[in-house]
């Protein structure tokens, strides 16, 4: 008795026992945390959902899209449901719409309050696209998906590959991007002209994921541009993805609503689009 009461005294058990309760109160949350998150983990890898998650370009909002949704869903025994998304400029989300319970490849729209054009304001806005992308990878903890850009939609997630995918790429896979008029090298129609942008593009494109597939598609307006954007400024997309990523296709729309605010809408668009970007394999 007096042995124990002579070891309650000594001031490195205290010391100890102090230790062992602060380990404890931390370890019981951080237990639960973990549970929690490999509880997370097993639901992502077993989610049969692929969204498809779209961009619009500048001055474009979430209803960019709508023609060409309405579409996509003609002729087809299962309907895409839509959710739309709108990111103020502190970051704030605001929705509208909803994925059908049934539904494993909704269109997600991601538009911006700031959806001006410039180099500095498509890094906002890839920004922007981030804080949307990690709230419906929680919501919805899909393990891949994919990306679809209009004009400056397609510069948006070209930056967010290079930025911030990698935060994703162990859970979830970026199966194929598709930009539709996309001015890589803006309005330049000299290539050895590079613009800012394109040259940082060039210079992370190692950052690339290599398991990605990307397809480029440009309106064939004239034998120039689409009407806004040069063939030359869409054809840079080459030296950004060719040899970084598993394949790189470029596709040339021509015909009736080949021009640049049309290509959304365009019957060979709508027709690309079920053909290479809806494909689940």
């Amino acid at each position: 008795m007096k042995k124990a009461k002579n070891l309650l005294k000594n001031p490195n058990l205290k010391w100890i026992a102090l230790v062992l309760l602060i380990v404890m109160v931390f370890a019981i949350p951080g237990y639960k945390w973990m549970e929690k998150d490999n509880q997370a983990r097993a639901q992502r890898m077993k989610s049969a959902l692929s969204p498809v998650i779209m961009v619009p370009g500048s001055s474009a909002t979430t209803e960019r899209f709508n023609q060409l949704v309405k579409l996509l869903n003609q002729n087809t025994p299962t309907k895409h449901s839509v959710l739309k998304i709108n990111v103020s400029t502190d970051g704030n989300l605001s929705y509208s719409g909803s994925i059908n319970k049934n539904d494993n490849e909704p269109f997600i729209i991601i538009g911006f309050k700031n959806n001006k054009d410039g180099y500095s304001n498509i890094k906002k806005q890839a920004g922007w696209l981030n804080e949307a992308f990690a709230a419906i990878s929680q919501d919805y903890k899909f393990n891949n998906f994919k990306a679809f850009g209009h004009s400056n939609g397609g510069l948006i997630w070209t930056y967010w590959l290079e930025h911030y995918y990698s935060d994703y790429s162990d859970e979830i896979t970026m199966k194929r991007l598709m930009t539709v008029g996309t001015p890589y090298n803006f309005s330049e129609k000299n290539i050895n002209h590079k613009t800012q942008m394109l040259e940082d593009f060039i210079k992370c494109k190692n950052r690339l994921p290599k398991s990605l597939v990307v397809y480029s598609v440009s309106g064939g307006k004239n034998y120039e541009s689409d009407g806004i954007v040069p063939e030359a400024s869409a054809a840079a997309g080459k030296y950004i993805f060719q040899k970084q990523v598993k394949s790189y296709t470029a596709m040339t729309i021509t015909g009736d609503k080949a021009d640049h605010s049309d290509l959304p809408q365009n019957q060979q668009v709508v027709q690309v689009i079920q053909q290479y970007l809806f494909r689940t394999n």
